[in-house]
């Protein structure tokens, strides 16, 4: 008899150990969970190309210029081409002058600080004459836009450096006359 229910015991014991491997467990999930998302406030317009809030200026004004349609394009070393990302904010430029007819403009060709001072002179010249040649072509007359190289004379940015040097290759649009203040 103590033979039988210890087997029976026995038997129990593995149905009970069968049926607990059987039973599912619940999955646990690790993840951190993720945190609410900020509130959206409206915002002011911002202009396409800089990101700049509209009328924080005088429309036609240089301030208006230089915040809503950015002033400078970047050149890639030794290069006198225009970057592809540069031409939206070329456009913007035509656009701009465009809708502001008296306003004349003085592209400023600069180079970094390698090289001679005459290869910047010249390379800057290129770069001028290249914006320029750029606005013309989006219909921009010819008569409004005056180039100027400086060469690695007026640098930007301070330093000896790739990321002064890549700031101090440029083209600036300065506007001449013809502007409020």
């Amino acid at each position: 008899m103590k033979t039988s229910t210890l087997m029976r015991l026995a038997l129990v014991g593995v149905a009970v150990s069968a049926m607990g491997a059987c039973a599912t467990r619940p999955v646990v999930d690790n993840t951190p969970p993720t945190p609410p998302a900020a509130p959206q406030y409206p915002t002011a317009p911002t202009t396409p190309v800089t990101g700049a809030p509209v009328g924080a200026v005088t429309p036609g004004s240089e301030q208006d210029f230089v915040v809503n349609i950015g002033d400078r394009v970047y050149f890639d070393l030794n290069m006198y081409q225009i970057r592809p990302e540069a031409f939206a904010r070329l456009d913007a430029q035509a656009q701009w002058l465009q809708r502001y007819p008296q306003v004349t403009i003085r592209i400023e060709g600069n180079a970094d600080e390698r090289g001679t001072r005459e290869y910047n002179l010249a390379l800057a010249a290129r770069r001028a004459e290249s914006v320029r040649n750029y606005l013309v072509d989006r219909g921009i007359p010819a008569g409004r836009i005056d180039t100027i190289s400086y060469g690695k004379e007026r640098p930007i940015a301070e330093g000896s450096n790739e990321a002064a040097w890549a700031r101090n290759r440029n083209a600036h649009t300065a506007i001449v006359s013809g502007a409020p203040r």
